[in-house]
Protein backbone atom coordinates (compact mmCIF):
# COMPACT_ATOMS: atom_id res chain seq x y z
CA UNK A 1 0.00 0.00 0.00
CA UNK A 2 1.19 3.44 -1.22
CA UNK A 3 2.15 5.83 1.26
CA UNK A 4 0.62 9.28 1.37
CA UNK A 5 2.88 11.89 0.79
CA UNK A 6 4.98 13.55 4.39
CA UNK A 7 3.72 17.04 4.38
CA UNK A 8 6.27 19.54 4.63
CA UNK A 9 5.83 21.05 8.28
CA UNK A 10 3.91 24.68 8.00
CA UNK A 11 6.63 27.50 9.23
CA UNK A 12 5.01 29.89 11.83
CA UNK A 13 4.70 33.02 11.36
CA UNK A 14 8.05 34.08 13.69
CA UNK A 15 10.66 32.11 10.83
CA UNK A 16 8.48 33.82 8.04
CA UNK A 17 9.47 36.82 9.38
CA UNK A 18 12.99 35.77 10.14
CA UNK A 19 15.54 37.81 7.64
CA UNK A 20 13.18 40.27 6.59
CA UNK A 21 12.09 43.65 6.90
CA UNK A 22 8.34 45.39 5.76
CA UNK A 23 7.84 48.89 5.02
CA UNK A 24 4.92 50.26 6.63
CA UNK A 25 3.64 52.66 4.20
CA UNK A 26 4.79 55.63 1.50
CA UNK A 27 5.40 54.42 -1.40
CA UNK A 28 6.93 50.90 -1.19
CA UNK A 29 4.20 50.13 1.18
CA UNK A 30 4.38 46.40 1.96
CA UNK A 31 7.78 45.60 0.08
CA UNK A 32 9.74 43.16 2.27
CA UNK A 33 13.55 43.32 1.83
CA UNK A 34 16.23 40.79 2.78
CA UNK A 35 18.45 41.07 5.77
CA UNK A 36 21.63 39.15 6.61
CA UNK A 37 21.66 37.03 9.26
CA UNK A 38 23.96 38.14 11.74
CA UNK A 39 24.45 38.20 15.36
CA UNK A 40 23.84 41.33 17.37
CA UNK A 41 21.54 42.98 14.06
CA UNK A 42 18.44 44.22 15.50
CA UNK A 43 16.23 45.82 13.63
CA UNK A 44 13.20 47.91 15.24
CA UNK A 45 10.37 46.46 15.27
CA UNK A 46 7.28 47.10 13.13
CA UNK A 47 5.46 48.39 16.20
CA UNK A 48 8.44 50.66 16.81
CA UNK A 49 8.39 52.25 13.90
CA UNK A 50 4.88 52.45 13.50
CA UNK A 51 4.98 54.99 16.75
CA UNK A 52 8.15 56.93 15.48
CA UNK A 53 6.67 57.77 12.45
CA UNK A 54 3.52 59.02 13.92
CA UNK A 55 5.56 61.22 15.81
CA UNK A 56 7.40 62.56 12.85
CA UNK A 57 4.38 63.43 10.93
CA UNK A 58 4.87 66.33 8.72
CA UNK A 59 8.56 66.58 9.43
CA UNK A 60 9.70 63.70 6.42
CA UNK A 61 9.23 64.99 3.45
CA UNK A 62 12.22 66.62 1.83
CA UNK A 63 14.53 65.94 4.63
CA UNK A 64 18.04 65.13 5.21
CA UNK A 65 18.39 61.91 6.90
CA UNK A 66 21.19 60.17 8.39
CA UNK A 67 21.43 56.91 9.78
CA UNK A 68 24.11 56.15 12.23
CA UNK A 69 24.57 52.17 12.93
CA UNK A 70 22.41 50.95 10.09
CA UNK A 71 22.07 47.78 10.47
CA UNK A 72 19.05 46.49 8.64
CA UNK A 73 18.48 50.00 6.94
CA UNK A 74 15.04 49.70 8.57
CA UNK A 75 14.98 53.36 9.78
CA UNK A 76 16.15 54.83 6.44
CA UNK A 77 14.05 53.04 4.06
CA UNK A 78 10.80 53.77 5.99
CA UNK A 79 12.89 57.45 5.85
CA UNK A 80 12.73 57.31 2.05
CA UNK A 81 9.47 55.47 1.43
CA UNK A 82 7.77 58.69 2.99
CA UNK A 83 9.31 60.78 0.62
CA UNK A 84 12.36 61.63 2.91
CA UNK A 85 14.98 64.45 0.32
CA UNK A 86 18.04 62.21 0.82
CA UNK A 87 19.20 59.21 3.22
CA UNK A 88 22.83 58.74 4.62
CA UNK A 89 23.06 54.77 5.54
CA UNK A 90 26.60 54.10 7.97
CA UNK A 91 27.51 51.01 8.60
CA UNK A 92 30.75 49.43 9.76
CA UNK A 93 29.85 45.59 8.72
CA UNK A 94 31.10 45.06 4.66
CA UNK A 95 28.28 42.09 4.40
CA UNK A 96 25.65 44.05 5.62
CA UNK A 97 26.46 47.69 3.94
CA UNK A 98 26.17 45.13 0.66
CA UNK A 99 23.01 44.08 1.70
CA UNK A 100 21.81 47.59 1.85
CA UNK A 101 22.90 48.64 -1.55
CA UNK A 102 21.14 46.07 -3.05
CA UNK A 103 18.13 46.63 -1.03
CA UNK A 104 18.77 50.72 -2.10
CA UNK A 105 18.81 49.37 -5.83
CA UNK A 106 15.98 47.15 -5.53
CA UNK A 107 13.46 49.94 -4.94
CA UNK A 108 15.33 52.22 -7.17
CA UNK A 109 16.34 54.77 -4.60
CA UNK A 110 18.89 56.82 -6.04
CA UNK A 111 18.52 59.73 -3.20
CA UNK A 112 20.55 57.74 -0.46
CA UNK A 113 24.18 56.48 0.19
CA UNK A 114 25.84 53.81 2.03
CA UNK A 115 28.97 54.52 4.05
CA UNK A 116 30.82 51.20 5.20
CA UNK A 117 33.06 52.00 8.24
CA UNK A 118 32.85 52.31 12.39
CA UNK A 119 30.10 54.92 12.83
CA UNK A 120 32.39 56.90 15.36
CA UNK A 121 35.32 57.07 12.82
CA UNK A 122 33.48 58.92 10.15
CA UNK A 123 31.53 60.78 12.75
CA UNK A 124 35.18 62.55 13.76
CA UNK A 125 35.29 64.31 10.62
CA UNK A 126 32.76 67.34 10.31
CA UNK A 127 29.80 67.32 8.32
CA UNK A 128 29.88 68.40 4.53
CA UNK A 129 26.09 69.32 5.19
CA UNK A 130 24.18 68.61 8.36
CA UNK A 131 20.97 66.65 8.87
CA UNK A 132 17.47 67.83 9.54
CA UNK A 133 16.52 64.13 11.22
CA UNK A 134 19.11 61.28 12.81
CA UNK A 135 18.48 58.00 13.78
CA UNK A 136 20.75 56.74 16.39
CA UNK A 137 20.28 52.96 17.29
CA UNK A 138 23.75 51.57 18.48
CA UNK A 139 24.32 47.31 19.11
CA UNK A 140 23.68 47.73 22.70
CA UNK A 141 26.09 47.77 25.89
CA UNK A 142 28.88 48.49 23.92
CA UNK A 143 29.47 51.90 24.54
CA UNK A 144 28.50 53.44 21.50
CA UNK A 145 25.58 55.62 22.16
CA UNK A 146 27.38 58.85 24.42
CA UNK A 147 30.45 59.34 21.95
CA UNK A 148 27.84 59.31 18.57
CA UNK A 149 25.69 62.14 20.32
CA UNK A 150 29.05 63.95 21.18
CA UNK A 151 29.79 64.00 17.75
CA UNK A 152 26.47 64.79 16.44
CA UNK A 153 26.46 67.61 18.48
CA UNK A 154 30.16 69.11 18.05
CA UNK A 155 31.02 68.24 14.57
CA UNK A 156 27.92 70.11 12.69
CA UNK A 157 25.61 66.87 11.78
CA UNK A 158 22.73 68.84 13.27
CA UNK A 159 19.88 71.37 11.93
CA UNK A 160 19.61 74.01 14.21
CA UNK A 161 16.23 72.13 14.95
CA UNK A 162 16.97 68.53 13.94
CA UNK A 163 15.09 65.59 15.32
CA UNK A 164 16.97 63.13 16.88
CA UNK A 165 15.38 59.24 17.51
CA UNK A 166 17.69 57.56 20.22
CA UNK A 167 17.05 53.24 21.03
CA UNK A 168 18.81 52.03 23.46
CA UNK A 169 18.64 49.53 26.30
CA UNK A 170 16.06 50.36 28.86
CA UNK A 171 18.55 50.54 31.71
CA UNK A 172 20.92 53.18 30.10
CA UNK A 173 21.43 56.55 31.94
CA UNK A 174 20.47 59.24 29.06
CA UNK A 175 22.55 61.36 30.93
CA UNK A 176 25.23 61.83 27.63
CA UNK A 177 22.19 64.16 26.00
CA UNK A 178 23.33 67.60 24.92
CA UNK A 179 21.75 70.82 27.15
CA UNK A 180 20.39 71.72 23.85
CA UNK A 181 18.07 68.82 22.95
CA UNK A 182 14.52 68.73 24.06
CA UNK A 183 12.71 65.39 24.70
CA UNK A 184 9.78 65.20 22.61
CA UNK A 185 8.40 61.86 23.36
CA UNK A 186 9.54 58.64 25.09
CA UNK A 187 8.45 55.41 25.28
CA UNK A 188 9.56 51.53 26.51
CA UNK A 189 8.77 48.56 24.59
CA UNK A 190 10.04 45.39 26.67
CA UNK A 191 13.84 45.81 27.26
CA UNK A 192 14.23 48.53 24.40
CA UNK A 193 13.96 52.15 25.49
CA UNK A 194 13.09 54.57 22.69
CA UNK A 195 13.05 58.24 22.62
CA UNK A 196 12.72 60.88 20.42
CA UNK A 197 14.71 64.58 21.13
CA UNK A 198 14.04 67.95 19.08
CA UNK A 199 17.57 70.28 19.27
CA UNK A 200 17.03 73.67 20.24
CA UNK A 201 20.09 74.97 19.33
CA UNK A 202 19.77 78.61 18.95
CA UNK A 203 22.94 79.79 16.49
CA UNK A 204 22.64 83.66 17.98
CA UNK A 205 23.05 82.64 21.55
Amino acid sequence: MARAPRRKPQQSQASKREGQIRIISGQWRGRRLPVPELEGLRPTTDRVRETLFNWLMGELQGARILDCFSGSGALAFESLSRYAGFATLMERDAKVASGLQRNLKSLGATQAEVCQGDTLAQLERPASAPYDLVFVDPPFRQSLLAPCLERLEQNGYLTPSAWIYVESEKELAMSAVPASWRLHREKIAGQVAYRLYQRTFNENS
